[in-house]
């Protein structure tokens, strides 16, 4: 098996590939293709499964070699710009101006889609006081959570938290806010949704890759902040689900537009994303805050970024190859993971646009 960055125990970086093209001919012949190998890198919120898509894959296609490496939205989209990698993959897609910027074009595939949660750690504090009482499940309303993230809450016991969990006998705890360092299409998704919630949040710090944290300490990667909140009594940090779910991080119950508390779940997260349209020009879109009443309401799609020009024939259909691959026989591992598969009609999307990859 190919070797594995390791954290906790669990898996968050994807192998390593050794990077090998060896073509015997640049013809049209494809008997006399070897091996070729594919680079790419990006969000770590995917990371996972792209991971168990390497795998399978390489597997099935010996003679593909695919090396990604999870080094955020923000250093994908970049390397792309700059023609060191084959493609990239980012949680917010790509701007128009990024997008000017890369001569032989870009295309923008939603790939898989996902939850970004609010995760916590409590369970050290529950073991060693019984009369803490916290629940697997805290519930925190929309204004608790921006405020937490603001600075402007500092204790797990304040009046707001408990009035939103009666019969909790929370901890006399400090809060400790982790968030990213990185430039993270994850943290674009959190922020954009603080911004659409919070006046004072969209004044204050705005949205983005990266934002101004007024508090809190900071974590390279899903990864880097799920290691902190593991290791920090009173922590809590957002990070894609299936990092919290792998290391059985509790995660909060959200209160969404319409009232309801509700967890990340299968069918709350695929209901959050029926609402999302994804314009056929570019594929790329948001609800930054969904208005149905069993939306889960921090949910984004991720995107995998091709040129749409490659100069190597060869690349440009393994890729394709790849993509057509993984919008079917894919899909089947992102249940098992904690993704949300793609629907029917987004798929027959993502197989239109990866046609449009020439030569």
């Amino acid at each position: 098996m190919s070797p594995q960055v390791q954290s906790k125990g669990r898996v968050y970086l994807l192998p390593l590939i050794a990077v090998s093209l060896s073509i015997a001919s640049c013809t049209g012949d494809h008997r006399n293709i070897k091996h070729v190998s594919l680079i790419g890198a990006g969000a770590s919120f995917p990371a996972p499964l792209y991971e168990r898509w390497l795998s399978d894959y390489n597997q099935k296609n010996p003679n593909v070699e695919i090396n990604y490496q999870a080094i955020g939205s923000s250093a994908g989209v970049q390397q792309l710009i700059e023609g060191t990698v084959d493609f990239a993959a980012s949680d917010v897609g790509i701007t128009n101006e990024e997008a000017a910027k890369i001569k032989r074009g870009v295309i923008a595939l939603p790939i898989t889609a996902g939850s970004i949660v609010l995760a916590y750690n409590l369970t050290p504090v529950a073991q060693q006081s019984p009369q803490v009482n916290v629940p697997t499940t805290l519930r925190l309303p929309r204004q608790v959570y921006v405020d937490i993230f603001l600075g402007k809450i500092t204790n797990w016991n304040h009046p707001r938290i408990a009035a939103a969990n009666p019969g909790v006998s929370l901890p006399n705890l400090p809060i400790q806010v982790v968030h990213r360092t990185d430039g993270s299409g994850t943290t674009s998704v959190l922020t954009q949704h603080l911004s659409a919630i919070s006046p004072e949040w969209k004044r204050k710090l705005g949205a983005g890759k990266a934002v101004a944290w007024q508090v809190g300490i900071g974590g390279k990667g899903n990864e880097g902040v799920t290691a902190l909140i593991q290791q920090i009594p009173g922590a809590i940090g957002y990070v894609e689900y299936v990092y919290a779910k792998q290391n059985k991080l509790p995660v909060a119950a959200l209160e969404n537009k319409s009232g309801n508390y509700i967890t990340p779940t299968s069918e709350s997260v695929a209901q959050t994303l029926e609402a999302v349209k994804l314009p056929n020009n570019n594929l790329i879109g948001f609800i930054t805050d969904p208005t149905d009443a069993q939306s889960y309401p921090i949910v984004s799609y991720s995107w995998l970024l091709t040129y749409h020009q490659y100069p190597n024939r060869v690349k440009a259909q393994v890729l394709k190859n790849f993509v057509d691959w993984v919008v079917i026989e894919g899909q089947k591992s992102s249940l098992e993971l904690g993704y949300i598969p793609l629907s029917k009609k987004v798929v027959l999307q993502v197989q239109s646009a990866v046609n449009k990859i020439a030569e």
